[in-house]
């Protein structure tokens, strides 16, 4: 999800894209963060990325069709275990419509629950609620509440589990098996929850290198040398929703599509199914949470009680899903909650008009992105002449991929981030063999056994008087880069705090990257000044991150962002801005090689009606050298 906001900071001579590394490394210091002061962690609100918030939505989208179109497949899947390979028989809910049903709720330290007797663990218990309906309730809606505040145990502020367990049983019917004659397993709906949650806490040891002092809190420290760099806290939210879904679809065993079959349960006897019970708290911000320790006497509860249809139950049941790489670890999955609050703040918070309209142009904005991708690639691809392109360019831009790289290594970023950033590094060095000539040096090798890699400049950059603008551009460029870094390096040594000398080059690199990186876009600027001509340049690629960078701009002061995001916008509108002055101020020459090597002269020899033409419209070349100032 994060890849935009990594990716479009390898700025490029010929490729624009939004400098949203500002939000990506407020981001990646946020664990440093919560290692020196975890309160304030739990009431800062990250800033939703708008890009983010918008392919989630997409993608939610998507899974959402996948299902509907789940629910409209064909006959059920044959049992091989029944004769003759029969189709297995579609099921009914065991609570018919307008059941009346009782609702217990207990509150305990036990996963499995057998203590029907002890009053204190009853929490809440609801008479003569009827399944289905919409109507009746504190407000009219079917829905009720309950609120109340538990008692915490030695042993729960010791990081241990509370749980919370449901019953509906139909009126006149308890859920205690040993009460003969009031107890019926079909007449019986239990679901089981952990009320707290666990989450990880990650202390980095940074200091300053030259002091070696550190302005973390001294108790975090001292709970990090007894606790190690990862600590797990126990965290919890006050409020929590009792959904009971007002599902009455003929299911069939075996055919129920994910991640629905999670929920749905059938009787291994009857064969029908149980009333869906489905814990929701998809609204519980994780900003909102807790954590549990010493100092708190009581836990506030606020239990709430509503039906809810079959329709939002599929959104949501689709927006829990949890992602199927299951190799990525825990940490993977507090990213993605993290990333799910983007998604949720910005349905809460942003007008559903604007919403809507954000959606449409992300739609736009993805395809742009992918016809930007499409054409970089088709056009490094057939250049067969790299007069008027900045190669020394193209080799810093591989310099930037693999600083991004590093640094995001360095950070533990998401694993997604890491692969994505490592495509695009692998991309860069691609287009190194399009800008050089790459071979093989067998006869010296390093330290007598690999090969030695040479590298060397294309005829057609060499010849031309391109290298000799590349080199001038980079040498004023220098006169502004040196110092900058200088001073950059000297601040973030003297008052920012580092892991080690290997985490403040890198984090040195990465912010002087970020602020300053955009002015590696202009010794192509430089280049196309010296040769007065546009016509090298990839423009269909361009124009596609142009109107990319345009729709950044327009959600960046509409959306919430951080500042660094929209200064970043604003910047590359700037360069794209002279990029088409330099193309309206250099016309079309027609005798010049454009990026597929051939000229529009060489066109007209192979067309006498555009030999004609030609002849009619002078180029450019043949004015006087007063005239091509003027312009």
């Amino acid at each position: 999800v994060k890849m935009p906001v990594l990716v479009r900071m390898q700025l490029n001579t010929v490729s624009f894209g939004t400098s949203n590394g500002a939000a990506a490394s407020g981001q990646l210091a946020q664990t440093d963060a919560t290692a020196q002061d975890p309160q304030q962690q739990q009431q800062q609100q990250q800033q939703p990325n708008a890009w983010q918030v918008i392919k989630g939505v997409l993608f939610r989208i998507f899974i959402i069709w996948a299902i509907s179109s789940w629910f409209r497949s064909g006959p059920s899947t044959p049992d091989p275990s029944t004769p003759a390979g029969a189709p297995r028989l579609p099921s009914r809910n065991l609570f018919p419509k307008d059941t009346l049903m009782d609702l217990y709720v207990y509150i305990s330290e036990n996963e499995i629950f057998t203590d029907f007797n002890n009053t204190e663990a009853l929490f809440w218990y609801q008479q003569d609620l009827v399944y289905g309906d919409w109507t009746k309730g504190e407000s009219g809606d079917g829905c009720y509440e309950h609120y109340q505040e538990l008692d915490l145990s030695e042993s729960v502020k010791q990081n241990g589990s509370i749980y919370i367990h449901i019953y509906f049983t139909k009126s006149g019917f308890h859920p205690d098996p040993k009460r003969k004659g009031q107890y019926r397993r079909l007449s019986t709906v239990h679901a089981t929850r952990m009320l707290n949650k666990y989450k990880r806490r990650k202390f980095l040891k940074t200091k300053n290198l030259l002091t070696g002092e550190t302005e973390a809190d001294p108790e975090m420290i001292k709970r990090a040398e007894s606790h190690g760099p990862v600590e797990i806290i126990s965290h919890w939210h006050p409020n929590l929703t009792i959904n009971i879904v007002d599902d009455h679809t003929a299911w069939v065993k075996g055919s129920v599509p994910p991640p629905l079959d999670q929920h749905v349960k059938f009787d291994a006897v009857s064969g029908d199914y149980y009333p869906i019970v489905y814990f929701n708290d998809y609204w519980n911000l994780q900003k909102d949470y807790h954590p549990i320790n010493e100092t708190l006497q009581n836990l506030p509860l606020r239990l709430s009680y509503c039906p809810l249809s079959l329709w939002r139950w599929q959104l949501y049941a689709a927006q829990s899903a949890r992602s199927p790489w299951n190799f990525l670890g825990e940490d993977t999955y507090e990213q993605s909650d993290e990333d799910q609050d983007s998604v949720k703040v910005a349905l809460l918070e942003t007008n559903p008009y604007l919403l809507g309209l954000t959606i449409v142009v992300s739609i736009v904005h993805s395809i742009f992105e992918f016809l930007a991708f499409k054409n970089d690639i088709q056009f490094w691809n057939s250049r067969q002449s790299l007069e008027g392109l900045s190669v020394r360019s193209i080799i810093f831009g591989v310099f930037q991929s693999l600083v991004v790289l590093l640094y995001i290594l360095d950070n533990e970023t998401n694993f997604v981030v890491q692969v994505s950033v490592f495509i695009g590094l692998l991309i860069d060095f691609w287009k190194i063999t399009k800008v050089m000539d790459v071979r093989l040096d067998r006869e010296n090798r390093i330290a007598g056994i690999f090969p030695r890699l040479i590298f060397k400049d294309k005829s057609t950059y060499v010849d031309s008087s391109t290298k000799i603008y590349d080199d001038m551009a980079f040498k004023y460029l220098s006169w502004l880069l040196y110092p900058l870094f200088g001073c950059y390096a000297v601040y973030s040594l003297l008052y920012v705090e580092h892991k080690g000398w290997y985490s403040w080059v890198l984090s040195m690199l990465y912010g002087f990257l970020l602020t300053f990186g955009f002015i590696t876009m202009t010794p192509q600027l430089f280049i196309n000044y010296k040769m007065k001509s546009v016509a090298h340049l990839p423009w269909r690629m361009l124009t596609y991150k142009a109107l990319n960078t345009f729709i950044d701009d327009l959600f960046a002061f509409v959306i919430k962002m951080p500042m660094m995001y929209r200064i970043g916008c604003l910047r590359d509108d700037v360069v794209f801005f002279i990029y088409l002055y330099q193309r309206w101020i250099y016309r079309v020459d027609p005798n010049r090689v454009n990026e597929f090597g051939t000229s529009g002269v060489e066109q007209s020899k192979d067309s006498p009606a555009q030999a004609v033409a030609a002849d009619t419209t002078a180029a450019i070349t043949d004015k006087s050298e007063g005239e091509k100032k003027n312009d």
